[in-house]
Formats: C-alpha cells, sequence, structure tokens
C-alpha cells in the first residue's frame, strides 16, 4: 500500500511537471512581450553589431608595359605611356571599434588589410561612412589600428567589449562578424576548435603561432573582423582561412591576448602623442591598470607603480586607454595629474613629461654619453635611411670606451632598428646600470676611387 501511494503521488507530480511546463511554453508563445527566438546568440550579435565597420581601401597603381619596366628599371629611362599611366585597386576587409573619446572612434583590423593603401573608407552597420586615418601597424601580429573623426550630430562611437585574457573555453560557441565577399554585414556561428593552434613544419600556410581556430566560417573580406563569445565579447580578430578551396570548418582568429598586447603598445603615449610617459597599461579591459614601467621614467619618477589602477586624469574620469591618452596628451605645459587607486586608496601624482626628441639627451647623454643627431638629407641613402648619427662622444664616457666615434651612424639597438625615436625609449630606458647594449654602427671609409663605403659593426656598451 504504501509503494502504491508513493507511485501514486510521483506520477502526480511528474503531471504536475509537465502541466506547468505546457502552460509557461503556452503563455510565451502567446505573450507578445516574449520572444523565444531572441536567444543569447541573437542577444551577443545585437550588442557588438554597432562595433562592427566595413572596411573599403584602394591605391593607384602605374601600368606599365614589360618594354618599359625594362627601361625604366635597367636603363633608367623616363618613358611616357601612350596608355593609361595609373589604375585604381581596390579591396575589402572588415574591423571593430575598440575604443573611443567624446570625438573620435579607433578601429583595430588586420594589418594585411591596409597594405599600401592609399585611402581607407569605412561603413559603419547603419549606413555611416568616413575616412579613416590609419595610425600604427604591426607587421608580425598582423594588426593595425584607424582612427575616425565622429560627424557633427552623430552618436558617439560604441567600443565592443573585449574579454579577458585568455577567457577562452575550448568547445564554447563563437560568432565571426565581418564583411565576406564585400556582401556587407554578415555573421556565422561556430565553436572554439583550438585555443593555441600553432604552425607546423613545412609547407604550412600558416606563419603565426598561437591563433585560434574555429568552424565558424571566415572567408576573403571577413579578415579584421571580431570573433566573440556568446557574452557579446571580443575573444579574437579574424585573420585567415585555412584554405579558400578546402578551408571550410577551419578559419583562424588572433587570440584576445595578443590584441590586448597590441593595443597596449598602440596607445602607448610615445606613438600616441610623441611623449616620453615610460610606462605601459593592460589594453582590456576596465580598469585601467599599469602593467610595466621603465625605470626612472616620468612615470616611475611620478610615483605610478605596476597594478595601480588609474581613475582620473587632470580631474576627469577615465574611460578607457584611448581617453587616458588624449587626456594625458592634452595637459596644459606637459604636466598631468593622474588620480590612481591602490589598496582602496586614492593617490594623485604629478607625471612630468618630455617631448619623444628630447628622449635623445635624456637616454644618449646620460646613460651612454654621446650626443646623436638626426641623418641629413645627404647621409639618407637607400643603406642608411634609419639611424641616428653621433654628434659628440663624452671623455671616459660609455661610448668612449667601447670606440664610438663622431660622425658614425647608429641603426639598431638591441636588434631593433631606430627608425624613430621610441625604439630607443623601449631599449635604453628598461636597461639597468652596467647592462649592456648591444648597438650596430656604420663607418664611412673612402676608398682609392674616392668612393665612400659604409661598413657595419657590432659594438657591445654598458649603460651607466
Amino acid at each position: 500500500m504504501k509503494n502504491r501511494l508513493s507511485c501514486l503521488i510521483l506520477g502526480r507530480t511528474r503531471w504536475l511537471g509537465v502541466w506547468f511546463l505546457s502552460v509557461c511554453l503556452l503563455h510565451a508563445a502567446v505573450t507578445p512581450d516574449v520572444d523565444i527566438r531572441r536567444d543569447a546568440t541573437v542577444v551577443a550579435i545585437e550588442r557588438v553589431m554597432p562595433s562592427v565597420v566595413n572596411i573599403r581601401t584602394s591605391r593607384l597603381v602605374r601600368r606599365n608595359t614589360p618594354d618599359e619596366e625594362m627601361l625604366r628599371r635597367y636603363f633608367g629611362w623616363k618613358v611616357n605611356s601612350s596608355g593609361p599611366a595609373e589604375e585604381q585597386i581596390n579591396s575589402i576587409g572588415s574591423g571593430v571599434i575598440v575604443d573611443a573619446t567624446d570625438e573620435e572612434g579607433y578601429i583595430l583590423t588586420n594589418f594585411h588589410v591596409l597594405r599600401q593603401a592609399q585611402r581607407v573608407q569605412v561603413q559603419l552597420w547603419d549606413g555611416r561612412e568616413y575616412e579613416a586615418e590609419p595610425l600604427r601597424g604591426q607587421y608580425h601580429k598582423d594588426l593595425a589600428l584607424l582612427k575616425i573623426i565622429r560627424k557633427p550630430g552623430d552618436t558617439r562611437f560604441r567600443p565592443v567589449r573585449i574579454a579577458e585574457d585568455d577567457d577562452l573555453l575550448l568547445g564554447e560557441t563563437v560568432i565571426a562578424m565581418g564583411n565576406p565577399f564585400g556582401l556587407g554585414s554578415a555573421v556565422t556561428r561556430g565553436i572554439l576548435s583550438s585555443k593555441n593552434r600553432r604552425s607546423t613544419p613545412g609547407n604550412s600556410p600558416l606563419d603565426y603561432q598561437d591563433w585560434l581556430q574555429t568552424d565558424a566560417d571566415i572567408n576573403p573580406g571577413n579578415s579584421g573582423g571580431p570573433l566573440i563569445n556568446i557574452r557579446g565579447e571580443l575573444v579574437g580578430i579574424n585573420v585567415a582561412v585555412y584554405s579558400e578551396e578546402q578551408g571550410k570548418g577551419t578559419g583562424f582568429a588572433i587570440p584576445v591576448k595578443q590584441v590586448s598586447n597590441t593595443l597596449s603598445d598602440f596607445f602607448a603615449l610615445e606613438i600616441f602623442a610623441d611623449l616620453y610617459f615610460g610606462a605601459r597599461f593592460l589594453g582590456a579591459p576596465h580598469p585601467l591598470t599599469v602593467l610595466e614601467l621603465q625605470p626612472n621614467g616620468p612615470a616611475f619618477r611620478a610615483g605610478l607603480r605596476v597594478g595601480q589602477e588609474v581613475v582620473e586624469v587632470n580631474g576627469k574620469p577615465v574611460k578607457g586607454l584611448a581617453t587616458f591618452s588624449r587626456l594625458v596628451a592634452d595637459s596644459a605645459n606637459r604636466r598631468a595629474a593622474i588620480t590612481v587607486k591602490e589598496a582602496g586608496a586614492l593617490r594623485v601624482l604629478n607625471v612630468e613629461l618630455m617631448p619623444l626628441a628630447d628622449l635623445n639627451r635624456e637616454l644618449f647623454v646620460q646613460r651612454l654619453g654621446l650626443k646623436t643627431a638626426p641623418l641629413t638629407k645627404q647621409q639618407v641613402t637607400a643603406e642608411e635611411s634609419a639611424g641616428l648619427m653621433v654628434s659628440e662622444v663624452e671623455n671616459n664616457s660609455p661610448a668612449a670606451k667601447a670606440t664610438l666615434q663622431a660622425g658614425m651612424i647608429i641603426t639598431e639597438a638591441d636588434g631593433f632598428p631606430l627608425s624613430d625615436l621610441v625604439n630607443i625609449s623601449n631599449v635604453l630606458g628598461n636597461k639597468k646600470r652596467g647592462e649592456i647594449v648591444n648597438l650596430t654602427v656604420k663607418k664611412a671609409y673612402r676608398n682609392a676611387n674616392g668612393f665612400v663605403r659604409w661598413l657595419s659593426r657590432h659594438v657591445e656598451v654598458p649603460v651607466r
């Protein structure tokens, strides 16, 4: 009797559960405020779509016949072609808004999307079009940054939310967004097939390390667009498909950790505003946190330390890397009051910046004991197009003991070309006293016929 009663109660409980579920589904179906089609995927796409842009680039190239090209290349002739001198080459790609101020928006895309582009135009999801200015690119990471200016009356640009570094789940749902084949905004869905796909020996089409792999379709034109998770967060930048003929279900994206590190580089004040600051921040997400400091740089001397959270600049709230860099760059007399939070307490630190050009004196004079000057037009040749000329060497300095002399040209420091002063900051600014910097220098030698030859050698110089 007891078992029969238990079965009866269990049967009634199950029947009530089924009845209750049926009523809920019927209620959802007839209630106009509830749409069962609006699942997590739809919500994520709606959240990110305003941040996705279509990119169109164009460039003019000269049309040469094989004969004209031979005469120009080998004989130096100036040939006037009777046909069209130039033709326009167009290409397409995608991008995503990663940061914004009140007036500007910053778009991340692939470096190869912008290669050799002379004009860049972007279109937002709502049809608005803008001219875009390339700001910075990293060839080896295949990432580039663009800037667009908001038109009067426009709404503020909406940046995508960026996921935490390494917040990736193998097999989780991911969505690829972009402009495939130039058709316009489109989305595809799949799963995260691999979190760290690496190139294999031999004739592999993969040239980069630790890409994400997904079976969400990534087609030509998707390059530079976002790969997002089901929460609508950026987890990667679409970059390639394994093979355009056989690559269905095998697409690749640059992971969020590399994206975050690259944004930290792109928005560094040395690059963003030609100001020597000496600190790097976590690229995303909030809060804005100090990641690295250069010993004895302006930020270090002001009291900034790794792990501090930046709250305000000159009394204005910081919303992201772009806002921080803009507020600091616009500081009067190159002095910025930066409010940081550490252990729950707020502190105001006064940072005095210097023009990046003054880094010449700050680092080369103080750390190596030499003065440098930019190359003159006569010195800038195909071989000596990047570098700094040694103008003076201090007696008994590390530079003098390493036999550096006035007139030499420094082309590299620790393997980094000195094409701009940012590399000097990165190399010399992080050296401790007594550490060695490896310089590549060129010296001119005149032979018996009067021709000048530039010979290179490597010099090890201890910093002081």
